[in-house]
């Protein structure tokens, strides 16, 4: 099987779901059971700050990850030896971990929004739904521009 994790995949016209249109999602997970991504390019209307758990905190941007799990914050963020916890995606990406500790950090300005990116939501693939996906070309996926996370 091949794996996508640590790949971007972007929609083509062939997508016709209305949660895909102009959409650049990290594959954060894929194996044999399905695949978990985040959509990296659409910010979400309120900022962490202004969710009310979080009124404390500086206004970091939030995305809008995906259509499924819209209740739950996901991270992830490049700064392993600072947030304790997280599971390697590729080269220096990881997802999640500890996310009290990485509020902290933000908070006390030691990471930034060039080490974190948080989402409210994720995209969910079953076993071989994402590939499938991709051979019907409605996914391109694009090996080379990884430093488009952080962007």
């Amino acid at each position: 099987m091949k794996s996508y994790q640590g790949k971007i995949i972007c929609n083509t016209v062939l997508m016709n779901d209305e949660n895909f249109i102009d959409t650049t999602i990290f594959i954060t997970e894929h194996n044999q059971n399905g695949a978990i991504g985040f959509i990296i390019n659409k910010p979400f209307y309120k900022s962490l700050n202004q969710l009310e758990e979080f009124k404390n905190c500086l206004a970091v941007p939030l995305y809008f990850g995906g259509p499924v799990d819209n209740e739950h914050l996901f991270f992830i963020h490049q700064r392993n030896d600072l947030i304790k916890g997280g599971t390697l995606i590729t080269n220096n990406f990881y997802f999640g971990g500890d996310f009290k500790q990485a509020i902290t950090l933000l908070n006390q300005q030691l990471i930034t929004t060039s080490d974190i990116k948080i989402f409210i939501g994720y995209c969910g693939w079953n076993m071989y739904e994402l590939e499938e996906e991709i051979n019907e070309g409605c996914w391109t996926v694009d090996t080379y521009n990884i430093n488009l996370v952080f962007q």
